[in-house]
């Protein structure tokens, strides 16, 4: 009976997972189809989250979409999310002082998840949607909290990512990878060109814990064409000084990373 339970509620899991900004209305097909259920079986527990608040079900095509109880419980974790309170203020100096969009990202699993983000004002800027996935190995923030993973924990991630270019600037070759990612290690930041976006360009310094551990990558974000060899270099100490911040005031007190970008 108690592995019932929990097979259920693993179903209810894979089910809700289908729904992505990406892909947010499905039907019970589509559904089945993604989580290899029957179709008769997705139509009962979806029906059943329905009911719960956690789907809404259009009445006219009968897909489905999430539903608004999520909200309750994403209010409850970023609230929670210490990194995310302590940011806020940093962030927003960041944006006054660059003009250009600033967000914040933690590991998510095998990605990386925007917690938070403040939009550049100017009329051509880069958005990064909060709740937003992407993978570890385009951008400078993936590459960024990669690069910090402990050596097994990287590996493991690397081993079971599928190597997809999303420009011709995605790198795909996992040596090539490797090697930016001891340089991203070395240096304290990681910088990306048009790797996930073509023209967008994003410098990103690591946020780390009490324990040295990473926690979390602040990038700022914009257009190529602003991101000049002058403005790279002024972004670059910006950003470290930005996640220094941050990190102390998590509880931070190493001094392997900014030590070398003192400011």
């Amino acid at each position: 009976m108690e592995n019932e339970k929990v097979q259920t509620i693993d179903r209810l899991v894979q089910i809700m997972d289908c729904f992505t900004i990406d892909q947010n209305d499905l039907g019970v097909r589509e559904v089945a189809r993604l989580t290899g259920l029957s179709p008769s079986a997705c139509g009962r527990l979806m029906m059943a989250l329905k009911n719960q608040g956690l789907l809404l079900q259009n009445h006219e095509s009968r897909s489905y979409s999430v539903g608004p109880k999520s909200l309750r419980w994403a209010e409850v974790y970023t609230t929670n999310l210490d990194i995310r309170n302590v940011a806020l203020p940093v962030i927003n100096e960041l944006l006054l002082e660059t003009k250009e969009t600033i967000s914040l990202y933690i590991l998510d699993g095998d990605e990386r998840l925007c917690v938070e983000r403040m939009e550049s004002a100017q009329n051509v800027r880069i958005v990064a949607r909060i709740g937003r996935r992407l993978p570890l190995y385009a951008g400078s923030a993936g590459k960024l909290l990669l690069a910090f993973l402990p050596e097994k924990r990287q590996e493991e991630i690397l081993t079971r990512t599928n190597f997809q270019p999303f420009t011709n600037k995605t790198i795909t070759d996992i040596k090539t990878l490797k090697e930016e990612l001891k340089t991203i290690r070395k240096q304290g930041y990681a910088f990306s060109d048009g790797e996930w976006v073509e023209d967008a360009a994003g410098i990103a310094a690591p946020i780390f814990d009490m324990k040295s551990d990473i926690l979390g990558a602040l990038t700022i974000s914009g257009p190529s064409f602003r991101f000049t060899s002058e403005k790279i270099k002024l972004h670059k100490n910006s950003i470290i000084k930005a996640a220094e911040h941050i990190s102390r005031d998590l509880g931070y007190i190493g001094t392997q990373i900014y030590q070398n970008h003192p400011q």
